[in-house]
């Protein structure tokens, strides 16, 4: 089963996605006219009015929260530290990269899943690749399947990974057995999950921004110690790129390809960019400027916050502390926690292990609801299967707590790979739309308007849209 699982990630690493990913994200970065460099300031001031919410959806501020909840956790502790021990320091700069060009791409799913919500049986928005692709392309098996892969991928696979980095946390700076670990991870989730949507909003949008700064005041803490090293850090990120490290023992290639494929592999992992994944938390938003591009935006700053600035902090705590060893057996959380202590003493590890415990539960929490509205998407808007589901959920984080790494990650690369393939050729083939919906939105900005939709000016969509939603926008 191992030897199956990690021949299908050779192939989708090493060949099909590297490229998809890359070609999509410089596709939509030169058809939206280098949007996220552009317009960088805009993002954050779509923010400004982020508070806002209707009764059908959330804040788009609670919208980000629950994609940033979803996004950082393992991957930017754990993640970080396990693609520079197998890809090496210029790992680094190619998650950098992918990140940047995945901005745009985050700002073409975003936006598509903003327009084509519909409303579920309670009156919540919901959204994302599923629907698009049933609504914009017309093809709903296609949605079935991109809702399988992501149920498997996010409901169960991803959230046996958070709960295993919570584990492994714990026992490194408590001692504490993985299997009470387990069993208070899923008691917390619970009491979260079976409170619906609102409910994981308005948790993500309590504990994420506070940890975040945490973790960032305490990476800026330590760069101020090492200022002296940062030069020859940067200089052996970007030098192991591109091989030049390894030019003269021989394995330039073989270097290159390593840092490449593990840096991007860790980069979508953490920043979600183009997986489909975010999309779901950009539907359930009520935007404003009430235009889809507007959730375009709030996706595209959370992919900068998660990779350019959360990542390169665990970057900086690492490769500053001396403690990193290229192909090491410390990898994973430990590496990072062992960092961390040598730079700030022993409590820097503890620091380390109740900061994964956040971030990671809020990512349980946030895949779960990923999960939710694509077996309401299954169902047709009913939920007789959720808490049947929830309870199997709540199955996988303690299987999680109590597997090997490995084995875990393995499985979480092969099933947010086959995702990432099904909603990156959906995107490709509704560009069109995304195009018109950023010339429309910029259009009424650069007119000094607040950018609002207008159904009747897009009356090739409006059999596609659902009724009684984008008609309000108007009034509002």
């Amino acid at each position: 089963m191992t030897d199956l699982i990690n021949l299908m990630n050779d192939l989708l690493w090493g060949s099909i996605l590297v490229y998809l990913l890359v070609g999509v994200g410089i596709y939509f970065t030169v058809r939206l006219g280098f949007i996220q460099f552009r317009h960088f300031g805009h993002m954050f001031s779509v923010l400004k009015n982020s508070r806002k919410a209707d009764k059908a959806g959330i804040s788009s501020f609670q919208a980000l929260c629950t994609s940033l909840a979803a996004r950082v956790g393992t991957g930017n502790m754990a993640g970080v530290a396990v693609a520079l021990t197998a890809g090496g320091p210029g790992a680094i700069f190619w998650m950098w990269l992918i990140a940047m060009l995945g901005m745009a791409t985050s700002f073409a799913e975003s936006t598509l899943a903003q327009l084509y919500k519909t409303k579920d049986d309670d009156g919540n928005y919901r959204g994302g690749p599923a629907y698009y692709m049933e609504k914009g392309l017309g093809m709903r098996w296609m949605g079935v399947l991109f809702s399988v892969f992501l149920i498997i991928a996010f409901g169960l696979v991803f959230n046996a990974v958070q709960a295993n980095s919570i584990a492994n946390a714990m026992h490194n700076a408590f001692g504490w057995d993985d299997t009470y670990v387990g069993i208070v991870v899923v008691l917390l989730s619970s009491v979260v999950i079976f409170g619906g949507i609102k409910r994981i909003a308005r948790v993500a949008e309590l504990i994420v921004p506070v940890m975040a700064l945490a973790y960032l005041l305490l990476a800026m803490f330590v760069m101020v110690m090492n200022i002296d090293k940062l030069p020859a850090v940067l200089t052996l990120i970007f030098k192991s790129a591109f091989g030049l490290q390894e030019a003269a023992a021989g394995g330039l290639g073989y270097a290159i390809a390593q840092a490449m494929i593990n840096g991007i592999k860790r980069g979508l992992f953490s920043n979600e960019a183009g997986m489909g994944s975010a999309p779901n938390a950009a539907a359930s938003a009520t935007p404003y400027p009430p235009h889809p591009a507007s959730q375009g935006y709030v996706q595209m700053l959370g992919v900068f916050m998660d990779t350019i600035v959360i990542c390169s902090a665990t970057v900086a705590i690492i490769l500053m502390s001396g403690e990193y060893v290229p192909h090491g057996e410390v990898t994973g959380i430990e590496l990072t926690q062992t960092a961390l202590s040598s730079q700030v003493g022993e409590w820097g590890g503890i620091f380390v292990a109740v900061a994964i415990f956040f971030f990671a539960f809020t990512s349980i929490i946030a895949n779960y609801s990923y999960a939710e509205t694509n077996l309401i998407f299954l169902e047709h808007n009913h939920k007789a299967g959720l808490g049947i589901f929830r309870i199997i959920v709540l199955g996988m984080v303690m299987f999680g707590a109590v597997a090997s790494l490995p084995v875990v990650w393995a499985l979480a690369d092969v099933s947010m790979g086959l995702m990432a393939i099904v909603n990156l050729i959906a995107i490709l083939l509704l560009s069109g739309i995304v195009i018109k919906l950023a010339k429309d939105y910029n259009r009424q900005l650069d007119e000094g308007k607040v950018p609002t939709f207008d159904s009747n000016d897009f009356p090739e969509l409006k059999s596609q849209l659902e009724d009684g939603i984008w008609d309000q926008s108007k009034k509002d």
